[in-house]
């Protein structure tokens, strides 16, 4: 029967040792990812409801600086998007 010599077969079995570590490794920062992608959403979703609670409370139009708390009007043009208009071509 035929066989690796050892350094032959502790090469080949330090390697496959690393390439499963290296598998291992990838799946969490894969599963770190994910959590990542919730964590965001639910800050988001947080942001947003408190978004709508300062709305109701101090109205649409004004701007919260968020170093100083100071809330501000939005001035005139800040409210007032430019119109799109449709361009036909021939």
């Amino acid at each position: 029967m035929k066989k690796l010599s050892k350094e032959e077969l502790t090469t080949l079995q330090s390697l496959n040792q690393e390439y499963n570590q290296t598998k291992m490794a990838l799946g969490e920062t894969v599963l770190q990812q994910y959590k990542f992608h919730k964590t965001v959403a639910e800050i988001a979703l947080k942001f947003g409801e408190q978004e709508g609670v300062l709305m109701e409370k101090y109205g649409k139009d004004v701007t919260i600086n968020l170093e100083t708390g100071e809330i501000t009007d939005k001035k005139k043009e800040d409210t007032d998007s430019p119109e799109l208009k449709k361009v036909e071509t021939k």
